[in-house]
């Protein structure tokens, strides 16, 4: 009956979308108040229902109701608590389903936050994202319906993937989805601003703080599912540009120049119909992200489903979703005309450059993923598109970049003086000319080194000189500073510590790609191997029973110069029921490196193992860093004006203007 009860609320749910799609979208139309107000109670709904059908699928997977097929396939009565409760979203149609539910809570958030919105405005954003929702409940209920009943049931389940029974694994979907999904409803407020034929300042401000959640959410995921990919599968990598890897980065970085292009809409009310271009293109490759994951073009360790049915379906809603917003674009782009005149030389100068630059990088990204595919598909053979490509590609882009992420915070609005920058800059080009330095005198063999410990220093200096001249640092008495620094908007900190971030994650990849030391060997008991300035000493393996797995566990005794480190005890582990393996590294992070060490197949009968052992020197930075980067997104948040949003107009109205009204709100800057 729950079960049951969970598919007819699912149904519910698109019945409610599809009235939240079309009534306040004509009331926006003829300036009608009740049907524009409809939007927020049909949005609030919409979220209850979906909410209540989720929380169906969870208790069949929480009570192993194997009477369900989704169940079946992705259960057991065996498995750990936490593994069946992130079981409802470790497949292909739980997966959906949390998708729309993410979807219906951005836009439910909106309804109930959105109070300072113009009714035409909320009504006609609530509206396209309810057309979104119904795409995906038709796309569930026709293709990936996760109430299907199984009768009569099987007295157990096969299992969820091995791999998938991680605790990063466990979490970084809902992540990854909340960044993915999240876009949605900006890209919701860009076809409602194109509708009306109106973006300003007071637009930016609303979307923002949706940009900026999106955004942190979407780090945090990318960040968890390659910290995932480090420990659990053996490999010693974090990043190894998959195409379901790049398929998560693509909007990261659309969604990163998003960000910093709507600052200058708000400021200056100039880059308009390119923010809106930018919003279309984010959520589009989330779309595409999506089709790629479970369209079955892909064959990789994160793809969901291989059923090429369910992804023409994908294929015809990202076809429908772009081409129609682009046609939307083509038509009313021109007439967002833009605001005030800068010069090259200047922040919105800096900020065009960022946009163009990470543009460009996604669109490299893109065509590396996606030209194997292509090439396939007119009969041109397969090809490999890896590592060396995107790193040859990437990576030069970057340079400029980050440049450019120093420099362009010290420039004023509308015009500025290179010069000054630069010379107020002095101090992080000296610690990158040290950083450079050390690096070279590390390892002369390589330019990478030198130039990404270089790119570090000037960014962290730079950023730091930034903040120091806000406060007036050294220029002031300290308290004076000090009283200045806790003063700073919410959202200039939080630009500190994103910029900051990247700048110490750079040190991490930095370190991990040039002077990383691998060794893969036989070891027998007794027999020590010696990676850098650590020794490790293998003492035997014994078997281990888990919850729901057996495991062979190894140790390994690790000294440094004869002094004892610690102990590694790496696992392989196998699971019966999904006769699957899971290799568990075992990891010693220390701020000068990660010592790991994996522990592969057995060797003759004298107890040997394949082991490897890496040392992967700056590892941890890369973690710390990209921590910082979300927590610089989620104190921008905490910005007053942008959980404010832009005031309400000085005269209340009753109704919302024409879309060829003045707009009349006033702006705090």
């Amino acid at each position: 009956m729950i079960v049951e009860l969970g598919h007819f609320a699912l149904i519910l749910a698109l019945a409610v979308a599809v009235i939240q799609g079309t009534l306040p979208m004509l009331g926006a139309a003829r300036n009608h108040g009740p049907w524009m107000e409809l939007a927020r109670t049909a949005a609030l709904g919409q979220v209850a229902l979906v909410g209540l059908s989720f929380a169906c699928l969870m208790y069949a997977y929480v009570v192993s109701d194997f009477s369900v097929v989704n169940v079946v396939r992705n259960s057991h009565s065996l498995k750990p608590m936490l593994y069946k409760v992130s079981g409802t979203w470790g497949n292909h149609e739980g997966s959906m389903l949390l998708w729309v539910l993410i979807l219906a809570l951005f836009g439910a958030a909106v309804a109930a936050w959105g109070r300072n919105l113009p009714p035409a405005l909320k009504a006609r954003t609530l509206a396209v994202q309810a057309w979104i929702a119904v795409g995906f409940y038709l796309f569930i209920l026709l293709t990936s319906n996760p109430f299907v009943r199984m009768l009569p049931p099987p007295a157990d389940g096969l299992g969820l993937n091995p791999l998938l029974q991680d605790p990063g694994l466990a979490f970084h979907p809902p992540l990854l989805y909340l960044g993915y999904v999240g876009f949605s409803i900006v890209f919701s407020f860009a076809i409602a601003a194109l509708i009306e034929g109106r973006v300003d300042a007071a637009w930016a401000r609303w979307v923002r703080p949706w940009t900026l959640s999106a955004w942190a959410f979407l780090t945090a995921g990318i960040a968890l599912g390659s910290w995932w990919a480090y420990y659990e599968l053996g490999w010693g990598g974090w990043w190894f540009w998959d195409p379901v890897e790049n398929a998560s980065f693509l909007p990261w970085l659309t969604g990163t120049a998003l960000l910093h292009s709507a600052i200058v809409v708000e400021k200056r009310e100039t880059l308009k119909a390119w923010t809106i271009f930018l919003a279309i293109v984010t959520f589009g490759l989330s779309l595409l992200g999506t089709f790629l994951v479970r369209s079955g073009v892909l064959t990789s360790v994160h793809a969901f489903a291989t059923d090429p049915t369910r992804g023409v379906f994908i294929l015809l809603l990202l076809v429908i979703v772009l081409g129609g917003s682009f046609a939307l674009f083509a038509w009313r782009g021109p007439q967002l005309a833009g605001g005030g005149l800068f010069r090259p030389v200047s922040r919105e100068g800096g900020l065009l450059l960022n946009n163009l630059i990470l543009c460009t990088a996604a669109a490299a990204v893109l065509l590396g993923t996606l030209y194997p595919l292509m090439l396939e598909a007119v009969g041109g053979g397969k090809v490999s598109v890896g590592p060396p490509f995107f790193n040859a590609v990437f990576v030069p882009l970057m340079v400029p970049l980050i440049i450019a992420m120093a420099v362009g915070p010290l420039l004023p609005w509308k015009r500025g003086d290179l010069g000054g920058a630069l010379q107020r800059l002095w101090i992080a080009g000296a610690a990158a000319a040290v950083a450079g330095a050390w690096a070279w005198t590390r390892d002369m063999s390589t330019l990478l080194g030198l130039l990404g410990m270089a790119m570090a220093a000037w960014l962290l200096v730079g950023t730091l000189v930034e903040l120091a001249g806000r406060i007036q640092l050294f220029r002031a008495p300290v308290t004076e500073s000090l009283r200045r620094l806790v003063g700073l908007p919410r959202s200039a900190i939080g630009m500190t510590l994103a910029h900051a971030g990247l700048a110490i994650a750079l040190v991490g990849m930095t370190g991990d790609s040039v002077w990383k030391l691998e060794s893969i060997q036989v070891t027998a008991p007794g027999e020590t191997v010696t990676v850098g300035r650590h020794s490790y000493t293998f003492e035997g393996a014994r078997e281990v029973t888990g919850p729901n797995y057996l495991a062979i566990r190894g140790s390994f005794r690790v000294e440094r110069d004869g002094r004892p480190v610690t102990t590694l005890e790496p696992e392989r582990r196998r699971y019966p029921v999904e006769r699957g393996e899971t290799t568990e590294a075992a990891i010693h992070p220390t701020w000068l490196g990660d010592l790991y060490v994996t522990l592969g197949d057995s060797q003759g009968g004298e107890g040997a193992f394949v082991t490897r052992i890496y040392f992967n020197p700056f590892i941890v930075w890369l973690w710390t860093g990209v921590g910082l980067m979300v927590g610089g997104g989620l104190v921008s948040l905490a910005d007053r004006r942008l959980r404010v949003g832009a005031p309400a107009p000085r005269r209340a109205r009753a109704t919302a203007p024409s879309p060829s009204a003045p707009a009349t709100e006033t702006v705090t800057p």
